[in-house]
């Protein structure tokens, strides 16, 4: 695997390496030595898939705060998504700075999300599965979430908005108390 860092602090956009041969390729996408001996949180508790019909669809953003803050692992294993993540990490250099990453089918690319992180992404294609294993079992009491053009932020989503929940749709602007 390729670990390419971000502009943010232990975000990695993780590229498998592919060995080719008459058959295909094969490829290694998770392995808990790489990510520890990169300092990343190898704890895998839980693995999610998100089916998304149309293209355009929005879902976030979304993160777990402490004591469940929960770093994820997210690939696009079919269609494409548009994968936003903010640093909320109030410590950290890049606080409240995010960056946006295409994840397709066809590039088998992951993103790496740390625990501190917001996360979201839209639907570049109808049909579109995206595969998350996290580090952290779902706890409804930390979960949070703010809305997707909150203009704290003005993440520059590719698409116009086809679907998006009632939950995403009504989450309030950001606010750094609420996310503590």
């Amino acid at each position: 695997m390729r670990f390419m860092p971000t502009k943010l602090k232990n975000v990695y956009i993780v590229e498998p390496e592919r060995f080719e041969d008459e058959r295909g390729f094969f490829a290694r996408t998770w392995c808990e030595k790489e990510f520890s001996d990169r300092g990343l949180n190898p704890n895998l508790v839980q693995c999610n898939i998100s089916f998304n019909k149309k293209k355009g669809t929005i879902r976030g953003m979304h993160l777990q705060i402490s004591p469940h803050a929960e770093a994820k692992l997210v690939r696009c294993t079919k269609g494409a998504i548009y994968d936003a993540i903010v640093d909320l990490r109030s410590n950290s250099e890049t606080f409240q700075q995010w960056i946006g990453v295409e994840l397709t089918a066809e590039n088998h690319k992951a993103l790496y999300v740390p625990e501190g992180f917001a996360h979201g992404f839209q639907t570049l294609k109808d049909d579109t599965e995206v595969f998350y294993q996290m580090s952290e079992f779902y706890a409804p009491e930390c979960a949070r979430g703010f809305r997707w053009n909150d203009s704290t932020f003005k993440i520059n989503w590719p698409e116009q908005v086809s679907i998006i929940s009632l939950r995403d749709r009504e989450y309030e602007d950001y606010t750094a108390e609420r996310f503590t």
